[in-house]
């Protein structure tokens, strides 16, 4: 190819990149006309994205999202969120002091800044002037001292519990709200990034289900299972980076064949949860991208460690080499992920130690434990299509599995209303799904130390407890990686959690959609799909 060919397809795809981006072109069409010209997949993403970031943010219009993840149970408290749609809901109306960006970093958000004391016990937050509430009342650093002292009240129920009740005193002083900790904690900047720690004016503890925050939009609609609106909210502080549609809108679709449809349909813009099966025929859908992000998210069967028969650590045993792995990535992600180890815990993580040998489906040793931990009767495992995408087919694999170690496993399929708040944490053995943290400190404290409230195994171990405490204040590196790896090994050996799999994030959304910007930190961008995107037409 001569110098001027090439100039001139360089020239012809930066115009194609310019009408995708305009909405005047389908991306699908975009890719073709590059695959024809020789481009790779890679270079035609990264000039799609040059040329977004070129034009800028298109304001107006409404984006809409379908999402699995919401019932008729949930609220607008944050303290409260554990599905997709509050969670992603929340993100549109409230803000944390700080947020983890896709890169992994600290972002400051209502937070200026921050600084810590040379033994990262004491910490200062100067909190950012000029923010309003969508009440009306003016962002002042009482109001984050309230919202932290509400999440670490002992009946405050809130999922940062673990997290918050570390804070021996918060205050203000002046601009600032200091905060000592009853240890040292390097991670303090990943913890006050923790979606449950969205500010409310006096600290959400007047009404916690009001849904006043700082963010982009203020809430007008909400339906819970249903229905979820937000309306842009007039000056807004962030508004250059965020909140571009003149509002969102969430409706809650939990059947994945029908978020698929809407999308098609054109009904709504971006859903979630592609199950991998039908990622190749979603592909094909014209005008829909399929976005996919390897994370640190990952899906599990979990057992109530105090429950019989699962207080038996035989019969734990006993199911977790019951399980093919293998077989569940292949089948149940199609290769969109990787094995699990039965901990919470992937490369990713700074401090991860991927010494620790796989375990792997052995019906002989399931069969071992099986006969030592004396059960002979089935073991009943709840499911559903919400626990995670291709949970029930990922059940009835385990089943087969199991059923050549000897185990009779039946299955009971829930409905998914009310999964969350009536199976989830509630029933002895379950599906479930974690997406994962910025830190191996934030996965061990919200789930498996004794006192966490989402400690969904009922995994109650001191000896466990003090291995994350002493991490905490261990601000040497080598020495950190080595309780940690003593953590995952009890947790590995002697936990509730069977961890088969860590999956990709998979959405999919409209080629109106634009600013889409893969994140690690979970599905939808992690959370902030509706924040960030714009509709490009």
């Amino acid at each position: 190819v001569s110098m001027e060919e090439r100039k001139s397809m360089a020239g012809e795809l930066e115009f194609m990149s310019r009408e995708v981006v305009s909405g005047r072109l389908s991306r699908r069409d975009f890719l073709g006309r590059a695959a024809a010209l020789g481009v790779t997949l890679a270079s035609a993403q990264v000039l799609l994205g040059n040329a977004a970031r070129a034009s800028g943010p298109v304001k107006g219009g409404i984006l809409r999202a379908g999402l699995v993840g919401g019932e008729s149970t949930n609220s607008l408290d944050p303290a409260t969120w554990a599905s997709q749609v509050p969670y992603t809901f929340g993100r549109c109306w409230g803000e944390q002091l700080l947020e983890v960006s896709p890169a992994g970093e600290i972002e400051y958000r209502l937070a200026e800044s921050y600084e810590a004391s040379k033994d990262a016990k004491t910490w200062a937050f100067t909190i950012r002037k000029g923010v309003t509430f969508h009440n009306g009342k003016e962002l002042t650093p009482a109001d984050v001292v309230a919202t932290f002292e509400r999440h670490a009240d002992k009946n405050s129920k809130s999922a940062a519990l673990p997290f918050v009740q570390e804070f021996e005193t918060i205050k203000a002083d002046g601009d600032k709200v200091v905060i000592t900790l009853r240890q040292p904690n390097a991670d303090m900047p990943f913890i006050v990034s923790d979606y449950h720690l969205m500010i409310q004016p006096n600290g959400g503890k007047d009404d916690p289900t009001a849904g006043i925050g700082t963010g982009p939009y203020k809430v007008v609609v909400n339906e819970p299972g249903v229905k979820h609106v937000g309306e842009r909210q007039d000056g807004y502080w962030g508004a250059a980076e965020r909140g571009h549609a003149d509002q969102i809108e969430i409706t809650v679709i939990n059947d994945a064949t029908a978020r698929t449809a809407s999308l098609q349909a054109g009904g709504v813009h971006i859903i979630n949860r592609i199950e991998p099966k039908i990622v190749a025929l979603v592909k094909r859908i014209p005008g829909v991208t399929i976005r996919n992000v390897p994370g640190k998210g990952h899906y599990v069967l979990i057992a109530h460690c105090n429950t019989a028969p699962f207080d038996n650590n035989d019969l734990r045993l006993a199911l977790k080499y019951a399980v093919d792995r293998e077989e569940m990535v292949a089948k149940i992600l199609a290769g969109y992920g990787t094995v699990g180890n039965d901990t919470p815990m992937i490369k990713g993580y700074p401090l991860f130690d991927d010494d620790i040998e796989q375990r792997v489906f052995d019906p002989d040793r399931a069969k071992f434990h099986f006969k030592k931990s004396g059960h002979d009767g089935s073991i009943l495992l709840r499911t559903s299509d919400v626990a995670f995408p291709g949970a029930v087919d990922a059940a009835q694999l385990f089943q087969a599995s199991a059923a050549k170690c000897g185990i009779d496993v039946e299955l009971k399929r829930e409905p998914g209303d009310g999964y969350w708040s009536d199976v989830w944490n509630k029933q002895p053995f379950s599906m479930s799904y974690w997406t994962g943290r910025p830190t191996q400190d934030q996965v061990y404290s919200i789930a498996y130390l004794s006192k966490a409230e989402w400690n969904d195994t009922r995994f109650f171990r001191e000896d466990f407890d003090k291995l994350i405490f002493a991490a905490r204040g261990e601000l040497d590196e080598a020495k950190r990686k080595v309780l940690y790896r003593e953590a995952a090994m009890i947790l590995r050996d002697e936990g509730g959690v069977i961890a088969p799999m860590f999956n990709n994030y998979i959405d999919a959304t409209s080629d109106k959609v634009g600013g889409w910007v893969d994140d690690p930190n979970g599905e939808l961008m992690g959370g902030h799909a509706l924040t960030k995107c714009w509709l490009a037409a």
